[in-house]
């Protein structure tokens, strides 16, 4: 990895006078991010960095990152990057403990990129990427693409397209010019030589992105349900899409591990995000009970 940053960042990525925190998961990075981290000149606290096989995840890293948030503000750190017990995902926190997430992460590389000249045609995200993204991509004048969720569909766009930058609003990123796959610590350092060379911090690189909120409901039916054959379901759809009327979107989508229909609905205003949300679900839910009641007939 320092070699890595020595021969992509030449003296652009400097750390010195930097405080961060490292939640390693108790995973694959415990024994590596600190010391990367530390050799750039950055102070280093590291923390979930002593695994015993068993406590992986548990409770730290980017799926629960209230222990980075903690330790960031009580160090009085000027950053905190939590890595996933595989070391594939990360999210950050800013000085005040602030969270950005896969969404935000991406834009700070890409609006870096575009400025530097080196973005390779656009960046692809998931059907799960907030729409506000795609809105602030458009205004740098940077393509977008959606992929199906996971990591192997945003490869695929992305290699389709001939891009190099794409992830998920997980903290899976992929910067095809640097690795052949997601790496969380390879990540975080785009994010930090953007951080650098900007000389400015993660809230006010991507102050011009503001996610919109979204409010996902999950709906259990029967196996094999099949809501677009449903004339109610596409009805409230195409009713919640015209009154959202481009300053929101709705996506149905069935889960791959669970009978279930995930109803996610997200757009500028809270309260009307919330209400499609559920009115979907409600809709969903009854058709399904229909459904399910004609099969036991």
């Amino acid at each position: 990895y320092i070699e890595f940053c020595k021969s992509t960042f030449p003296g652009k990525l400097d750390l010195r006078g930097r405080r961060i925190v490292i939640d390693c998961a108790n995973g694959a990075t415990y024994h590596i991010a600190p010391h990367v981290f530390h050799e750039l000149g950055a102070d280093v606290i590291a923390i979930c960095n002593q695994p015993d096989g068993l406590n992986i995840n548990i409770d730290c890293g980017s799926t629960c990152p209230g222990q980075l948030q903690q330790a960031v503000k009580a160090h009085k750190a000027d950053l905190g990057i939590a890595f996933d017990g595989d070391g594939d995902r990360l999210i950050m926190a800013d000085a005040n403990g602030t969270l950005f997430d896969g969404d935000q992460l991406l834009y700070v590389i890409a609006k870096h990129r575009k400025k530097m000249g080196v973005l390779k045609g656009g960046l692809v995200g998931t059907l799960m990427t907030n729409l506000a993204t795609e809105q602030a991509l458009a205004v740098l004048d940077i393509p977008f693409a959606r992929a199906n969720v996971g990591d192997r569909y945003v490869m695929e766009l992305l290699n389709k397209h001939a891009w190099q930058l794409g992830g998920e609003n997980s903290g899976h990123i992929l910067c095809l010019d640097k690795h052949s796959t997601g790496d969380g610590i390879i990540s975080a350092l785009q994010v930090l030589y953007a951080l650098c060379d900007f000389d400015e911090t993660l809230a006010s690189l991507s102050a011009e992105l503001e996610l919109f909120p979204q409010v996902m409901v999950n709906v259990n039916v029967a196996t094999g349900f099949k809501w677009q054959e449903h004339n109610a379901i596409a009805s409230i759809i195409g009713e919640a899409n015209k009154k959202l009327a481009g300053s929101g979107r709705v996506l149905m989508r069935a889960s791959g591990t669970e009978p279930l229909i995930r109803v996610m609905v997200e757009g500028r205003a809270p309260e009307t995000v919330h209400y499609w949300a559920h009115t979907i679900a409600d809709v969903v839910r009854e058709a399904a009970c229909g459904n399910m009641q004609i099969i036991k007939a």
